[in-house]
């Protein structure tokens, strides 16, 4: 029997990781979990991988947790040489309607007219996935957007 055919959008600058999986470009399925990206999403693509065929995979490309944006780089660009599977991305802005984003300590990312900067005791803004998936807001450029301070 032929698997469904999907996309998946992969959350991953921040807690908890959120996956949607969309059929036709529409949401059909979401997954939340809690924990450490490198436990976690092998299991949870382990499981999609074996209920679905992935046409594509988009992810948030940063910036936020640098660990797990570059964990899921790495797994996601795997997939895509090991599988085949298309791979986009956007920033995080995208996902929670330009809220800010947690960073180190007290300091969280903004963007403001395409420019990224921290700012101290901000309040997170919270991360959705699009009910309706419009491919053409996400770009081939996948490389990580590490926003890190001087040292």
């Amino acid at each position: 029997m032929q698997k469904p055919l999907v996309d998946v959008v992969a959350i991953v600058v921040s807690k908890p990781l959120k996956i949607g999986i969309y059929k036709n470009n529409k949401l059909i399925e979401s997954i939340e979990e809690e924990g450490l990206t490198s436990d976690i999403l092998p299991v949870i693509f382990d499981k999609i991988l074996k209920k679905y065929e992935i046409n594509s995979i988009i992810y948030s490309k940063g910036p936020g947790s640098f660990m797990s944006i570059k964990l899921s780089f790495v797994f996601f660009k795997t997939l895509q040489i090991a599988k085949g599977i298309k791979f986009l991305a956007a920033d995080g802005f995208y996902f929670n309607k330009n809220q800010p984003i947690k960073a180190v300590g007290k300091s969280y990312f903004i963007k403001k007219e395409g420019i990224i900067t921290l700012k101290k005791n901000l309040k997170e803004g919270e991360f959705f996935l699009p009910e309706i998936l419009n491919k053409t807001d996400f770009s081939e450029d996948v490389t990580p957007l590490y926003v890190l301070n001087a040292v």
